[in-house]
């Protein structure tokens, strides 16, 4: 046997190889195809349509800065800057720390749980009672006099 017969063997073999390859391909494309039918017939998990239970039901996962958030304004008794908010998490006041929490907090008072904007970068809690607007001081009167030309 010469070379020539030893490599038409191997090459043979190799499309034999391929070629039940392509079948077991074939037949896990079938059987995942199969799968994805079962899943298109079966209904939805209500948990996941629009985000996780907790999240449609106002909670939050324990742990998370969010809950730990809500933690520190029930505390607080009140609504707080979120500055303050950050202070008491522990968290370095720093503007992409103030953004990713606003941005946080926000999307919850977009949607009506949970937390509260009563105030520009003010935060406090669904049901919570918001402090009045503070009292804006009144500037002094003016004279009756004034604008008007004096006589010389």
């Amino acid at each position: 046997m010469g070379a020539r017969e030893n490599l038409q063997k191997l090459a043979d073999r190799k499309v034999q190889e391929i070629e039940n390859l392509g079948r077991q391909i074939e037949m896990a494309k079938s059987y995942l195809q199969a799968i994805q039918d079962a899943i298109r017939s079966l209904p939805r998990d209500t948990a996941s349509i629009g985000g996780t239970a907790n999240e449609r039901s106002g909670e939050l996962r324990s742990g998370t800065v969010l809950a730990k958030t809500k933690d520190v304004i029930q505390m607080n008794g009140a609504p707080m800057h979120v500055n303050e908010i950050l202070k008491a998490l522990g968290m370095e006041i720093t503007k992409a720390s103030r953004v990713s929490l606003v941005g946080s907090l926000g999307s919850y008072v977009r949607k009506g749980k949970v937390f509260t904007r009563p105030a520009p970068n003010m935060f406090g809690l669904a049901g919570m009672n918001s402090p009045d607007p503070p009292l804006v001081e009144q500037s002094p009167q003016l004279p009756e006099e004034f604008g008007s030309v004096a006589d010389k």
